[in-house]
């Protein structure tokens, strides 16, 4: 009795096969197609160059808004600040100016124990 082994025509074996193979990606293939593989290369790396810098700036503005919200609440502090000192001083140039001989003091009142 004669064994029947099916074997597969070399030219129909798979892509699969092929490529573990090697005879799909193989030195021939990079020198054919350079052009292709070249610029497929470029694009890779300027994208992950782009998605790098992307993520830098995103870092780097998120740390700017910080700044900013730190810069305006001190600019708000400072400013009720002035409004007091300005207050302040126009109140004690009225007085002043109506000659009723009051000052600011310059200690808290003091309280008598009982």
């Amino acid at each position: 009795m004669a064994s029947k082994t099916a074997e597969k025509p070399h030219g129909h074996s798979s892509i699969i096969t092929r490529l573990f193979r090697g005879q799909v990606l193989s030195s021939d293939f990079f020198a054919r197609h350079w052009l292709p593989v070249l610029i497929c290369v470029l694009v890779v790396m300027v994208y992950i160059t782009t998605k790098y810098t992307c993520q830098t700036n995103m870092e780097k503005i998120a740390a700017l808004e910080r700044r900013l919200e730190i810069v305006t609440n001190e600019k708000a502090r400072e400013r009720s600040a002035f409004m007091g000192r300005i207050r302040e001083t126009s109140m004690q140039q009225m007085v002043d100016s109506l000659h009723l001989n009051l000052k600011v003091q310059s200690q808290p009142p003091y309280r008598i124990p009982k």
